[in-house]
């Protein structure tokens, strides 16, 4: 019963406080509310980029090594130009790998380019087209909204056939029309869709199956170039279970070496990328735009802090002669203390409220214009709410304290 008295009695106060004191007040609580907006809308943005970059990284598979003519991070030590001479993935030596492998689940060779995709007079400009082996529903994961994937037999033999993005279906095939069946012209060859890919939201590193159009590799020859490195021809191995990425890279280093008949001394002249690569860049880079955040807030919070501070010194000179009535009635040097300390937690928590709210507002104007999604989390309010009591405590502490120490007697007088 006392602690809740206590709190109703300093809520009461710091009320008073903000409605006597209007501009004062909104020009201390100011800087809490825009200190705590931009470290947490700071926080939720990057929580929101990393939570769709990582999404589009574990599409690609963490157990997925692609074998390619540049790796993902460069050696500081390593010439460019070595990089420039290194051949091309070729779509024989998937095979090679297929024969030799012991760790391998699947293996899929893939190339890509962009294309203009016709069905009657409605055009789909700049299409991802992936012209991919069988295997290649293994490494990618994406699922069928409607229709199949391809046979291993129309892979092998090269037939005609397309699985098609959802935005590609919408564009090709407005007003819910069914595309299974039809035939759609692809840089002007003819192409049977025999399935579209269920609709997957942008990917912030541009592996989306929604823009890309899928056909058997056999048939993309005769579409895109399968020797020029705009291609960017690359061979997917996925893992057994139970094997490392470790362990497969080992294995394939032997494997490419003997494929490329590479001598003992010989640097090899492929890269073996893993998805992890690409994580421990964002990491870094996530963690940068995080510490700008805590400094871009931090200068905010400090001068918000220091203006809780001045709302307490002058809350404990405007209220002395009460102070020393109450010690005079017996209150404890902990009640004054506890008393001007809520107070301070209560104006520091309702500016960093108030941060939070506008961080709300602004993830809430941003989902209807942003293909990516932006969300405040539970865990980025928990932390505006802590950093504001923790903000609150700092800076009302000297001044609870000093009101606390009060002798009761030069209190009263004081008025």
């Amino acid at each position: 019963m006392l602690v809740l008295s206590l709190i109703k009695e300093s809520v009461l106060f710091a009320l008073q406080s903000l409605y006597n004191n209007k501009l004062r007040t909104f020009l201390s609580l100011l800087g809490i509310t825009i200190g705590i907006f931009a470290i947490i809308i700071v926080f939720t943005i990057v929580d929101s980029l990393e939570s769709n970059i990582r999404g589009s990284i574990e599409s690609l598979g963490d157990n997925v090594v692609f074998v390619q003519k540049w790796p993902w991070s460069f050696g500081p030590d390593y010439p460019w130009w070595k990089y420039m001479n290194r051949p091309l993935p070729q779509y024989n030596e998937l095979f090679d790998i297929e024969k030799k492998t012991k760790t391998a689940d699947a293996v899929a060779y893939t190339i890509h380019g962009r294309r203009t995709v016709k069905y009657k007079s409605n055009i789909v400009e700049n299409a991802v087209l992936a012209g991919c082996s069988y295997e290649f529903y293994k490494i990618k994961s994406f699922d069928i909204a409607n229709g199949r994937y391809f046979t291993e037999n129309e892979v092998n033999a090269g037939y005609n056939v397309a699985v098609i993005g959802g935005k590609i279906a919408e564009g090709l095939f407005p007003n819910n029309q069914d595309p299974i069946g039809k035939d759609i012209k692809i840089a002007g060859r003819k192409a049977i869709v025999v399935g579209v890919f269920k609709t997957e939201g942008e990917s912030m590193l541009g592996n989306s199956m929604d823009n890309q159009v899928v056909i058997p590799f056999h048939f993309a020859k005769y579409i895109l170039d399968v020797n020029s490195e705009n291609a960017d021809p690359y061979i997917a191995v996925k893992a057994k279970p139970g094997v490392s990425n470790a362990e497969m890279m080992d294995e394939l280093t032997g494997i490419m070496r003997g494929i490329r008949r590479l001598k003992p001394l010989a640097d090899d002249d492929f890269a073996l990328n893993e998805t992890n690569l690409l994580s421990k860049n964002f990491d870094v880079l996530f963690d940068i735009i995080g510490i700008a955040g805590w400094i871009i807030g931090g200068f905010s919070i400090l001068v918000g802090g220091f203006g809780i501070a001045n709302i307490m010194f002058v809350s404990v000179k405007e209220r002395t002669s009460l102070i020393g009535i109450q010690k005079s009635l017996g209150a404890k040097n902990y009640f004054i203390l506890l008393q001007f300390l809520s107070e301070s937690v209560f104006l520091s928590l309702l500016g960093g409220l108030l941060g939070l709210f506008l961080t709300y507002l602004i993830t809430l104007a941003a989902q209807g214009n942003m293909d990516m999604e932006i969300t405040l989390s539970y865990s980025n309010i928990i932390l505006g709410i802590t950093i504001s009591v923790l903000i609150g405590i700092i800076s009302g502490f000297v001044p609870a304290y000093s009101a606390s120490q009060l002798d009761p007697v030069e209190a009263i007088r004081s008025n």
